[in-house]
């Protein structure tokens, strides 16, 4: 009896590639067009990341130059700069180092954006005609950045313009630098430089004041009018 073996399959019949022979591989399908891919579609990514970036970016700067460096009521710092010709960035500054911008009374009981003391307002007021202010006043920021201004003018005045005795004396008063400035003069010494302000607090603040109004200058000059 003759064994007839079953008819192949049509993938048994198919072409078999000769022995040794590398196998077939659809275009992109092997490691290099996987690496290709790979590289691709990172670009793209990068591409996506950085226009993110860019259109964020703006929004970010000005984001941290509002925490570190805030900058409010700029309307009424210009209008009394002008008033009083002072630098507007020397009154941000002085805002900045007493509040920063956040009105607040202090444990000496100094009021306000630019802290003011009750003392010093109704001086303010006597010499500026404000024959109807109030200390409740000083909470309103047009009033208490005018107060602020004009005795930054008189100090100045008082200092023949200069701004560290006059900044001094609006920190530490103007008893003690004058009496500072006699030491100097007893001394032989022309002026009172910053290191040798006797009280540490105040001669930190005059530095700090100093370093801001720089800053001022430089970040915020069109809002200040510069």
């Amino acid at each position: 009896m003759t064994v007839r073996s079953a008819p192949r399959s049509r993938r048994q019949t198919a072409a078999r590639a000769p022995a040794g022979s590398a196998p077939a591989r659809a275009p992109g399908r092997g490691a290099g067009g996987q690496r290709r891919r790979r590289l691709l579609f990172a670009g793209l990514a990068l591409l996506v990341l950085a226009g993110g970036v860019l259109a964020v970016r703006p929004h970010l700067d000005d984001a941290v130059k509002e925490i570190t460096l805030p900058l409010r009521h700029e309307d009424i710092i210009r209008q009394q700069a002008e008033k009083k010709d002072l630098d507007p960035a020397l009154i941000a500054a002085v805002v900045y180092v007493e509040s920063k911008f956040l009105p607040r009374r202090s444990s000496a009981g100094a009021e306000g954006l630019m802290q003011i003391t009750p003392e010093t307002a109704k001086f303010i007021a006597r010499r500026s005609g404000g024959t109807r202010f109030e200390l409740r006043d000083l909470a309103t920021p047009q009033i208490n950045i005018a107060y602020g201004s004009f005795y930054l003018r008189y100090l100045l005045d008082r200092y023949r313009g200069d701004e560290v005795l006059a900044l001094a004396a609006y920190n530490g008063g103007l008893g003690n630098v004058d009496r500072w400035v006699a030491d100097e003069r007893q001394a032989g010494r022309a002026e009172l430089e910053i290191p040798r302000i006797p009280f540490p607090e105040t001669r930190a603040y005059v530095k700090r004041v100093l370093e801001a109004r720089g800053n001022y200058r430089r970040d915020y000059a069109s809002e200040l009018g510069l």
